[in-house]
This record gives C-alpha cells, sequence and structure tokens, in this order.
C-alpha cells in the first residue's frame, strides 16, 4: 500500500454505533403495520439491501406507511446515538485539512444517511457519498463510483474502512485494501480477522494512530 491519499467510509457501526437506533427505529416502525413483534435478528438478517429492503422484506403490504414512520422514528429517536465514535469527528476534520479525499458508501438509504450525517455535524466532511438501494447490496458499484469520482488516485492509494465482513469481500473484489473496523459493540472481529482484512483496529484511537502514520 502507498500513502493514503483518500480514504472511504462506511457509516453504520464505522462512523457511529447507530444499528441499535435502526433496530429499535424499525421495530417502532414496522410492529405495529403486520401485528406481531419482530426479533433483532430477523432485521439483522434482511440487511444488505437499504431500510428500504428491509420495509420490503417484512412489511411488504404497507411498504410506503413503513418507510415514511421509519425515516420518521430514526430521526426522533437519533439522541440514542448523538456523536459518533469518540475522535472520529476530529480524525475527519483532521483528514480534511491535510488535503486527505473523503468520501462515504454505506447500505443505508439517501434519506436516513443524510440524517446521521446532519445530526452528526460532518455532512460537509464528504466529497461525495454513495448510498444503497432496495434491492439488494450495491456497495461494490458504490466503490466503482467513488474510484471513478476519485480518478486522479490510485487504488494503493485508497483505503476502505468498513466493520462488516461483507466489506472486506467487496474491497478484495474491488482491488482496494481495507481497514476493519472492531470498534462498535456490534462488531465480530473473529469473522473480520478469518477474511484477512489488510488491517484490523479494536480502538479509534489504534485507527487514528495508524493512518496519521500512512498519510
Amino acid at each position: 500500500m502507498e500513502k493514503i491519499k483518500a480514504v472511504i467510509f462506511d457509516l453504520d457501526g464505522t462512523i457511529g454505533d447507530t444499528l441499535p437506533l435502526c433496530i429499535k427505529a424499525f421495530k417502532k416502525s414496522i410492529e405495529p403495520l403486520i401485528g406481531r413483534s419482530i426479533s433483532d435478528e430477523e432485521i439483522i438478517a434482511t440487511f444488505g439491501p437499504s431500510e428500504e429492503g428491509t420495509i420490503m422484506a417484512l412489511a411488504p403490504n404497507n411498504y410506503e406507511e413503513g418507510i415514511s414512520r421509519y425515516l420518521r422514528y430514526y430521526e426522533q429517536l437519533h439522541e440514542m446515538c448523538p456523536t459518533p465514535f469518540n475522535g472520529i469527528t476530529n480524525l475527519l476534520a483532521d483528514l480534511k485539512d491535510r488535503k486527505i479525499r473523503l468520501a462515504m458508501v454505506t447500505g443505508k438509504g439517501k434519506h436516513s444517511t443524510i440524517i446521521s450525517l446532519q445530526k452528526f455535524g460532518i455532512a460537509h466532511l464528504f466529497e461525495t457519498i454513495e448510498t444503497g438501494h432496495s434491492f439488494g447490496p450495491r456497495k461494490p458499484e458504490g466503490i466503482t463510483a467513488v474510484l471513478n469520482y476519485f480518478k486522479d488516485v490510485n487504488k494503493n492509494e485508497v483505503i476502505y474502512v468498513g466493520d462488516a465482513p461483507s466489506d472486506i469481500v467487496v474491497c478484495k473484489n474491488a482491488g482496494i485494501p481495507i481497514a476493519a473496523a472492531a470498534w462498535a459493540l456490534s462488531a465480530e472481529p473473529e469473522k473480520l480477522a478469518e477474511l484477512n482484512p489488510e488491517e484490523l483496529f479494536y480502538s479509534t484511537g489504534d485507527f487514528t494512530d495508524w493512518i496519521n502514520s500512512r498519510i
């Protein structure tokens, strides 16, 4: 890996601990529509597509109302996750000041992504943002779009930062290195390690120290 000139960040579980927020918003929005309770595992099993895909999977007969309710609860409940992980905001601002190109590729839908970035006060730090869609995972397309956007940066000068095992697979297929983020409570470090990411970090502090040594 060359000196890093661009960093692509995931959002949920990487920038902020938003997974509990997502799950609670799904339950509050979907359960009254379908007349039964849903488990965390049932919700997580639908992940890959954006939240629109989750609503389609769990409440297909109430899709439009489900989306509307989800986004309303997601915003109302965002106090569950009022700030990014410790040190992330300062790191993003510092990287921006040092002319490192910043992008985001997330599986979240556009509207919830905007809500979180605005709540966190960091939307302005990213040059380009690629979000998910309801039909299935689109991180490969999102990463390709960002690489095309950063056309003057070589692949070996870019790193993706994400917390999901699938992120590692996507990055290997895209030919870019990944720093696997295992600092969220929802992280699965063993599964991440098994997939041999270029780097694996258990704290935002260790990641910050490492990336500062590579730019």
